[in-house]
């Protein structure tokens, strides 16, 4: 098909909605982002600009996947999710140079001074192949193996991941549930992995909590993150326990408090303190990343919150109106909502951590928080 020829097929209405979430990811950078400013030796701007650069480069390389054929898309997300997978077993060698740690978490993979998080590669390339796969059992007994091949790169994919980032690899298996979901899988299957999934958590919680926390202890080795998953938990469960009104800051809950102060302050009017104003980005850590969303809110009250929303949940549901097109093409379908779900999905959970309805996760905002990675 001719380039021309393709053009009428361009989707106006996602890139509408897709450059109005780029516009409100510059907006809340230039809020949010002075406590990156304050520690950063590139000037005023630097950091900003290098976003925003990444904001660019994701536009074009978005507006130059349009015209790619699907198979392409799907050719290529094997490549990139075996490339993932490689990157993150090397990332557990000990003692590799090319790993860096931020926070404690060391998540990040740093190649000729580039630093990327393989597990947001990882995510991607597994979308694409999960909705290759799904699409292709033609009787039961091949629904059934796909099914257990699919599980099989899920475990092999969440793993090494797991050591590091719990958040993103319990956001990786709810993907793939819904994957699942999409493409037919028989519930008994479902069921049973959700099932063994939440006995698995279930028992390590209770494990490190009953066998190390309340013991003074702390688990070591590649499994050391789990005291600090353990202890967000701990600190979620405190909050919900203390009196209605009451704030007791302290190291476990400093993040949420503050972030929660920042949401109240938005409250107080329909429209925020308005742009610029925001006081607790300059006192709530990585403000710029995780926590964004409450400094959005801060600044824009609820009307900013609800149009936020609106565009992230419009995406989605344009991806089921534009999947509705593929229906000769159940790959391209499942790929669609697929990757429209990533999307969605992440975003709400970090909009939900943001205003305090769950445990902090670390989940940055999708085209809006700070990170070059998960923005390309």
């Amino acid at each position: 098909m001719q380039l021309s020829q393709r053009r009428k097929y361009i989707d106006k209405t996602f890139w509408f909605l897709y450059l109005s979430l780029i516009a409100f990811a510059v907006v809340a950078l230039f809020s949010a982002g002075s406590s990156l400013v304050y520690s950063s030796d590139e000037g005023t701007l630097g950091p900003i600009t290098r976003q925003i650069g990444f904001l660019a480069f994701g536009v074009v390389a978005a507006y130059l996947i349009q015209y790619v054929d699907s198979k392409y898309i799907t050719y290529a997300g094997y490549a990139i999710f075996l490339l993932s997978l490689i990157l993150l077993y090397v990332m557990l060698i000990p003692g590799n140079r090319f790993v860096v740690r931020i926070n404690g978490a060391a998540r990040w993979f740093n190649l000729f001074g580039i630093k990327f998080q393989p597990s947001e590669l990882a995510k991607l390339g597994l979308m694409i192949v999960m909705a290759d796969l799904l699409t292709k059992p033609k009787n039961d007994e091949e629904a059934r193996k796909c099914f257990y091949i699919t599980l099989v790169l899920t475990v092999i994919t969440c793993l090494p991941i797991l050591f590091s980032n719990l958040s993103t690899t319990i956001l990786i298996f709810g993907l793939v549930v819904l994957m699942w979901i999409l493409g037919r899988v028989k519930w008994k299957y479902i069921l049973t992995v959700i099932g063994v999934s939440v006995a698995f958590l279930v028992s390590g919680y209770c494990i490190v909590e009953f066998g190390y926390v309340r013991q003074g202890r702390s688990v070591k080795g590649v499994f050391s993150r789990a005291n600090t998953w353990v202890s967000r938990v701990d600190a979620a469960i405190d909050e919900m326990k203390r009196p209605k009104g009451e704030f007791k800051i302290n190291d476990k809950n400093y993040q949420r408090t503050l972030a929660k102060v920042a949401v109240m302050r938005g409250g107080k009017t329909p429209i925020g303190v308005g742009p610029g104003n925001s006081q607790e980005r300059d006192y709530l850590p990585f403000a710029y990343e995780e926590y964004i969303f409450s400094i959005i809110v801060e600044e824009s009250g609820l009307v900013g919150a609800i149009i936020l929303i609106f565009i992230y949940l419009a995406i989605l549901f344009r991806a089921c109106y534009t999947s509705t097109k593929f229906r000769g093409d159940q790959r391209a379908m499942l790929t669609v909502m697929g990757l429209a779900l990533m999307l969605t999905c992440q975003a709400l959970l970090s909009m939900a951590v943001a205003v305090g309805l769950g445990p902090v996760t670390g989940q940055p905002l999708p085209l809006v928080s700070h990170g070059g990675t998960s923005v390309v």
